[in-house]
């Protein structure tokens, strides 16, 4: 090898390093944590549950516990937003005032408050939220409204069932923080119409899919086979336990993630 191609390889070699070391690899994971977080809502104040509805047990572990074992069978990294318990040993918590056990009641600013707190404390382009007291959620809608949320750029990414959409979970991109923070120092607390009010800011719709036709599709599927209209079953209440434990035991025993229907 004479001098000028010893140096040309030299310079390939260089460049072959550097590429390496800033260019993303071709196999990276869409859920690396520096573009995704996931985060269970968990600061509510539990008055119909008459206990703080993230410890209550349900099927065999506290509400905290399935909620974080959802994200782990999407793969995301997770945290919890809010909590009026002492939640550390299941996930790090990302603490909000309106979930301080001194607030009063009156000064609860509801999850969007757990939202914009869990908003500010990542560096993540993209969000996954989904409330403590929703445990019939399937990872595999979470991993589909994700994909969706970064393929079209939407704000905020939701599902609807029989056609009425739903609040939680959703995908919220992060640049939209300042948008939902101008909502909740206003005084105007409810998470879906904050929503729809960042998105309008920025002239988009809310982004909304169908849960039905995710399942129709083949995109989307219940470990245990329940259909999507009992995915959203609000845990607020005893009777609501039993009734979403019942759900479970009717469908059959819940399967293991190789069960579902993949979103790829």
């Amino acid at each position: 090898m004479n001098e000028s191609q010893k140096n040309e390889s030299q310079k390939n070699e260089s460049q072959k390093n550097e590429s390496g070391k800033n260019e993303p690899r071709k196999n990276e994971s869409p859920m690396d944590n520096t573009l995704v977080a996931a985060f269970v809502l968990a600061g509510g104040q539990s008055t119909r549950m008459g206990s703080d509805k993230a410890l209550v047990p349900f099927a065999g572990q506290p509400l905290i516990a399935s909620a974080l074992a959802t994200l782990r069978e999407a793969g995301l990294e997770h945290a919890i937003a809010g909590a009026r318990a002492s939640l550390e040993s299941y996930a790090p918590v990302i603490p909000d005032p309106a979930s301080a056990p001194t607030s009063a009641p009156t000064s609860a600013q509801g999850p969007l408050a757990g939202v914009c707190a869990a908003l500010a404390s990542s560096t993540a382009r993209w969000c996954v939220f989904m409330p403590v007291d929703l445990p019939l959620l399937p990872a595999t809608l979470l991993l589909y409204l994700l994909r969706h949320a970064q393929l079209t750029g939407a704000p905020v990414t939701l599902a609807s069932v029989n056609s009425f959409a739903q609040t939680f979970p959703a995908v919220i991109n992060r640049a939209v923080l300042p948008l939902l923070q101008s909502e909740l120092h206003a005084g105007r607390n409810g998470c879906f119409a904050a929503f729809r009010a960042a998105s309008s800011a920025l002239n988009q719709p809310l982004s909304i899919v169908p849960a039905e036709f995710l399942v129709q599709s083949g995109h989307v599927a219940h470990p245990a086979a329940l259909p999507p209209f009992c995915w959203f079953l609000n845990v607020n209440t005893p009777g609501d336990l039993r009734r979403a434990e019942a759900l479970l035991m009717r469908h059959g025993a819940r399967r293991g993630a190789s069960d579902c229907v993949s979103w790829n």
